[in-house]
This record gives structure tokens, sequence and C-alpha cells, in this order.
């Protein structure tokens, strides 16, 4: 099986990386220019997104560009046949989304949204507790996604252009994360929301150049007006009755990459933390805490299956890739998606969407808003 990147960004290393330690071997890739590719020195260049799309060798697709490309971008690999691998968001808007998940459906091909956060060992342990009845009735799930790289008024990226990254910042970028983590480790889906948006930085000092994200800028600058918030606190409420809330923030001084979700049920809690991804916390009422370290001897089987290095021995980030796209690589090697793919496909790229619609009606009308199914 053979795949090629479009996007040499910093997420596009990171799935060319994972991709290689899968031992699925990558073609090449594309950037913004032929020129821009090959500075990076991930796989040969070609010549145009067109070009790569062209080449018979190539079975996968993987969208890693800024989020304005991807709907034009997904429909062309699926007009050419290729199975798909789409960073999120899948689309700027639900309209958009939707038609993707109607083509790639129709075409039969193999579809997916990274939502890689699944895909850590650790998550998958926490939602085999969940399902295996450990917590009791779920009634309270709770937590927050905090980063700080946008923190001062010289931060920039494309993410702040509203007609590159869509009409959400905060919540499109990393929200979503933690409400696709929060409803697979449930099993519940998120049926109202309520929410309350700030822009905190109302207007920024952009470079006049190129910026790459998570990297600093140099030269001239131009002061822009900010339309998309910096910080979200969002009320939920789940199919089961349960409530929710998250703080969604990407100017919390001191915050890397903090994704914390926690759940509380009758029978007992649990709680996680995306900067201490080795642990998992197990809350009890009758009985001592526990802190349970990445091990899979005392792991439930599925989530075991998940994992490879010894105990101590540190997985993160990219192995959470490696794993989603195991999973999504053994659909490719079938030719076709399993009856119940076992990775988040094109169906819960679009379903984020349609939660960030309702976000925003919530946030312009303050309002308890029902998230359509």
């Amino acid at each position: 099986m053979r795949a090629a990147v479009v996007g040499t960004g910093f997420i596009g290393a990171v799935h060319v990386d994972a991709l290689r330690r899968l031992g699925v071997e990558v073609v090449g890739v594309a950037g913004s220019s032929k020129a821009r590719a090959e500075e990076k020195s991930l796989a040969p260049a070609y010549d145009s997104y067109e070009a790569l799309l062209a080449d018979e060798r190539v079975d996968v697709v993987h969208v890693t560009t800024p989020n304005h490309l991807h709907h034009r971008q997904v429909r062309q690999a699926l007009a050419a046949g290729k199975h798909v691998v789409c960073e999120k968001p899948l689309a700027v808007t639900s309209v958009e989304s939707a038609e993707l998940v109607a083509l790639a459906e129709e075409a039969g091909l193999v579809h997916c949204t990274n939502f890689h956060n699944r895909f850590y060992s650790i998550v998958q342990d926490a939602r085999e507790r969940v399902r295996a009845g450990e917590l009791g009735t779920v009634w309270n799930v709770h937590g927050g996604y905090l980063q700080d790289w946008l923190a001062h008024p010289d931060d920039w990226n494309w993410r702040l252009e509203t007609d590159k990254a869509g009409a959400l910042r905060a919540v499109g970028d990393i929200g979503t994360h933690w409400l696709d983590t929060a409803q697979f480790v449930t099993g519940l889906r998120i049926v109202e929301v309520f929410a309350d948006l700030r822009t905190a930085i109302p207007v920024r000092r952009k470079p006049i150049g190129a910026v790459e994200t998570f990297s600093e800028a140099e030269g001239a600058r131009e002061e822009v007006a900010i339309e998309t918030e910096d910080i979200a606190h969002l009320l939920l409420r789940f199919e089961n009755g349960a409530r929710g809330s998250v703080v969604v923030s990407q100017v919390s001084p001191g915050r890397k990459n903090t994704l914390r979700l926690e759940v509380d049920g009758s029978g007992g809690a649990l709680a996680w933390d995306s900067e201490r991804h080795e642990e998992l916390w197990l809350g009890r009422r009758d009985e001592p805490n526990g802190i349970l370290l990445r091990n899979a001897a005392l792991m439930h089987p599925a989530a075991a299956a998940k994992t490879h290095l010894p105990v101590a021995h540190a997985e993160g980030f990219v192995d959470a890739f490696r794993e989603l796209y195991a999973a999504v690589y053994a659909d490719v090697g079938r030719g076709e998606p399993s009856a119940e793919p076992a990775y988040p496909t094109f169906r819960d790229g679009h379903a984020g969407n349609v939660l960030c619609d309702a976000v925003a009606l919530s946030n312009r009308e303050q309002r308890w808003v029902e998230v359509p199914a």
C-alpha cells in the first residue's frame, strides 16, 4: 500500500512519519509549490496536487492543508479513485462536509477524519471501562483543551483568518478534538449546547509573509481585527441526560497542549490529561483512588492491542497517529470500508461540523441549541 501527502507543514510531517513507522510507503508529497515541498525533504515532491492524483501508484491521499482547501482536495481525490485521510475539520461548513460524506460513501472508498486522540491507548482503555460498566451510569463529563501559542498579540497563524480556517477557531481547531474524544469515551452523543465565546485579543499584529504553525515570525507587521474566538465556555447535554462542560482556550499561558477529560458516573470516575498521556486516573467513592500507568497487562484487551512498547517506555502523540492509520489501512487492504469502521470516518467529521454550527448559533443567540443527529 502506498500513500501520498498534500500539505508539508507541521501536521503533514507527522502524517509522513506515522505512515513510515507503520510500514506504508510514502510515494511523495505536494506543497503550495514544488520548491516548498522540496525544502521540507519529507519525500519526493510532486509538481502539483494534480500530479499527485495522477500517480497510479498512490492508493491513499492524506490531506493536511489549511481548512479551506479540504473540500476541494478531498473531492478531487475521491474523483481520482483514491482512499482519503483528511485532517479535521473535514470542511469549513457542514454543507461541504455533508457532500463529502455522500461522495465517499457512493464511491465505496475508505474515508477517515483524523481525530487521532481516540487512538492513545489509555483513551481506548477509558472507553472500554465505560463500555464495561465500571463507571455505572455516566452523569457528568467535564474538562478543557488549553493552549498558549496564540496568547500574545504578535502571535500569528493562518487559523486566525476566517477565509482559511472557518467561522470558529478555538472550538473548530482544538475544541472539536475534545468534543469528539468525550463522545468516543462515553459512547454518548452531545444533543444540546450552550456556548459563550470571547475574543480576548481583538486586534493582532500580522506578519507580512508566511508563518508556520507553532513558529515565530520576524519582520514588518500590520494590525488586523480578529473575528474568531480565543476562548470558549460550553455547557453540554448528552443523549442519556448527562451534563457536561468544557473550557477551550488558545490563550492560556503555560498550557502547551492540555486536553483534560473527566467522566463521573454512579459507580466511579476516570480522568485523562494529554500532557500526562500514559496515565489514567480512576476515582472511587469507597476505595482508594488509583492511577493506571499504560501497561498492556493491566488494560482491557481491546486497548492493550493498541499499545506496543513495554510499560515506562513512552508512547505518545505520533503513536496515536500510527494506531489510527493501522485501523484505516486494514480497510484499505480490503479495498473498502468495513461495516463498522474502527476509525473516525467522514461521518464523524461531518458530525463535528454540525456540532460547531450549533455552538456558533448558541453563541449568537445566547441560548440552548439542539444538535441535529
